[in-house]
């Protein structure tokens, strides 16, 4: 099949956002380009900051999949893969790009928008700052096919012409536009008005850290903003709260165990050290990540750490449901994602 010459330059688009932990995180976040009748679309598991050093775009029938997903069919991309033969799988997503009218399409984990779409006010906050842009808001919902019916529904709600930016209630927010540089420019536009200044810190303890874990199933953070949700009191009580987003839930677990201020933090791990949990959080100190923790994790701990260090503990904030939390646990297209991951 030929590559188109767009193709080319959604991988640099791509891989320029990729590196960037503030709009994506490890295997998180997908882009996609229409051509011709044919969606590409980054392939599951991959990560957007590998694009152009290996090959991470899958071509799908876009029109097979739009009369699918128009048909209520429960897979509608399946079976409109033009290579049935290639072992990776399409984007959880893909549904999603392929609803959207745009050629180009964005779909990023922007803490800056997670911060204000895990509000219970999201739609009113982000009415001040979005004003002006043709924006709708999309309640949470699974990722994958629920969530495409759910901006399905939220850009029919909108009263006006079709929404170029879709915020993801707890999840992220999606970008369209008719090229690279028109989705590029309308990012950059939303993240100056989304944009959060997180709290300051105190210092990473290192060495305290390093010889509490020693000889635990656990070591420090190896970023030193992941140390926001133990060292930032606020941040910390937000991920006691529960779940901010499904990606927390599908690489490090529900929550984050934290030890009481008063605990013995060494005593308080040897009690845990048969269960151990992915993350754990030691307050004033910062958080240890399980040893065997793959990169996507490790990148998911940067993200809680961004996320919630902008955020005031005292906000209105909707958690993900245990039922949300065990549905996603139990989704098979999440399995998948975690094994090629490691």
């Amino acid at each position: 099949m030929t590559i188109p010459r767009a193709l080319r330059d959604l991988e640099i688009l791509s891989a320029r956002i990729g590196r960037d932990p503030e709009l994506v995180q490890g295997a998180g976040g997908n882009t996609s380009i229409k051509d011709d009748g044919v969606l590409w679309v980054k392939a599951s598991g991959f990560w957007l900051a590998q694009a152009g050093d290996a090959d991470i775009f899958i071509p799908t029938d876009l029109r097979g999949i739009r009369r699918r997903i128009a048909a209520g069919d429960d897979d509608p991309v399946g079976p409109e893969r033009l290579a049935p033969t290639d072992a990776r799988r399409p984007s959880i997503e893909t549904s999603l790009h392929a609803l959207l009218p745009h050629r180009v399409v964005l779909h990023v984990h922007s803490v800056n928008a997670v911060a204000w779409a895990v509000r219970t006010d999201a739609p009113d906050r982000l009415a001040e700052r979005l004003e002006g842009l043709r924006w709708a808001f999309a309640p949470y919902a699974r990722p994958g096919l629920p969530l495409t019916r759910a901006v399905d529904r939220a850009v029919h709600e909108k009263p006006g012409a079709e929404p170029d930016v879709i915020v993801l209630g707890n999840h992220g927010m999606v970008i369209g536009g008719d090229d690279t540089d028109q989705a590029e420019n309308l990012l950059a536009e939303v993240e100056r008005r989304l944009a959060v200044i997180p709290r300051r810190m105190a210092p990473v303890p290192w060495a305290a850290l390093e010889a509490i874990a020693a000889g635990t199933p656990w070591r420090p953070a190896a970023d030193e903003v992941a140390h926001a949700v133990g060292l930032d009191p606020e941040a910390l009580e937000i991920a006691r709260g529960g779940v901010l987003y499904p990606d927390h839930v599908v690489f490090l677990g529900s929550g984050v165990p934290s030890a009481p201020a008063d605990a013995d933090p060494v005593a308080w791990l040897a009690d845990r050290a048969a269960a151990a949990p992915p993350i754990v959080a030691l307050p004033a100190l910062g958080i240890l990540l399980r040893s065997d923790l793959p990169p996507s994790g490790q990148a998911m701990a940067v993200c809680l750490g961004l996320v919630a260090s902008r955020m005031a503990s005292s906000a209105p904030i909707r958690y993900l449901r245990r039922e949300d939390e065990h549905e996603l646990l139990g989704w098979d297209a999440e399995k998948f994602r975690q094994l090629i991951n490691r």
